[in-house]
């Protein structure tokens, strides 16, 4: 392998540690992260599109600010951005979505069976593409809407020097009951989706690869109740190889230890 990210043709994985938490109460950023890397595990051209695209951005800001800019005005090197620009952020925006629409149905059965309730859950990808319905798929329509908003931004962005528009401005939204979990969800309801979320990232690649994923546990018993943490053991390991860190083993009950390999660091 000549580049780390190439790990991912050979060996798929899931994480879950405390600092995933941000996923579904932080800022977008976290939730962008989370969806690229589920993407990326799916179909791994995509690490390609997202280096091209954040590329492209940079440059694009770069020459905002250049002095060839400033001195002739001329913004026929952005034109050649745009036309770029629209046609990755195309086909990031359609993998992102194709992959939410894919693992909801497995989200909505984990936080049943998680929470143990009837909510009803429910995963928006917020794009800022305008006009757009939930089933448009062409590449060539989308492509065009993208160029005409990056067009009509040209006039503010060439005074911020940013661009305002795209997927790195994008965000995912989580609801319970139509309720934004990230604005009025409580710490459990919270902890319960994102948990969900993960166990689903799980499913999702084992379903759709046919190879059951390494699933990495780091010290999340610490952010769960006692009725969240056995639910959760009880669960892993079954079809997958699971790694499991902890500080302290008192939270695992016996019967689990049992039937774990311990490893002593």
């Amino acid at each position: 392998m000549k580049k780390q990210s190439e790990i991912k043709n050979y060996i798929r994985s899931v994480c879950f540690c405390s600092n995933d938490i941000d996923i579904v109460r932080s800022e977008p950023s976290y939730r962008r992260t989370w969806i690229d890397k589920v993407v990326s595990q799916l179909e791994p051209v995509y690490l390609d599109l997202i280096s091209r695209f954040n590329r492209l951005l940079k440059q694009r800001s770069h020459f905002w600010r250049s002095e060839s800019f400033l001195k002739t005005q001329s913004t026929d090197i952005v034109e050649s951005f745009d036309i770029q620009m629209s046609i990755i952020s195309t086909r990031i925006f359609r993998r992102r979505r194709r992959a939410l629409l894919k693992i909801k149905p497995y989200v909505e059965y984990w936080h049943n069976h998680l929470s143990k309730s009837q909510e009803q859950i429910d995963i928006n990808y917020l794009s800022g593409i305008q006009n757009i319905s939930p089933e448009e798929e062409e590449e060539e329509v989308i492509s065009k809407k993208i160029a005409d908003q990056l067009l009509n931004q040209r006039s503010i962005e060439a005074l911020t020097g940013k661009c305002n528009f795209g997927p790195h401005r994008d965000d995912i939204e989580f609801l319970i009951n139509n309720v934004s979990v990230r604005k009025y969800g409580s710490s459990g309801q919270q902890r319960t989706f994102i948990l969900a979320l993960k166990m689903a990232e799980l499913d999702l690649l084992n379903k759709t690869l046919n190879i059951p994923p390494i699933l990495i546990l780091d010290d999340v018993l610490a952010e769960l109740d006692l009725t969240r943490q056995n639910l959760l053991l009880n669960s892993v390991g079954k079809d997958s190889q699971c790694f499991i860190s902890a500080t302290h083993l008192d939270k695992f009950n016996q019967s689990f230890i049992g039937s774990s390999q311990m490893i002593h660091l």
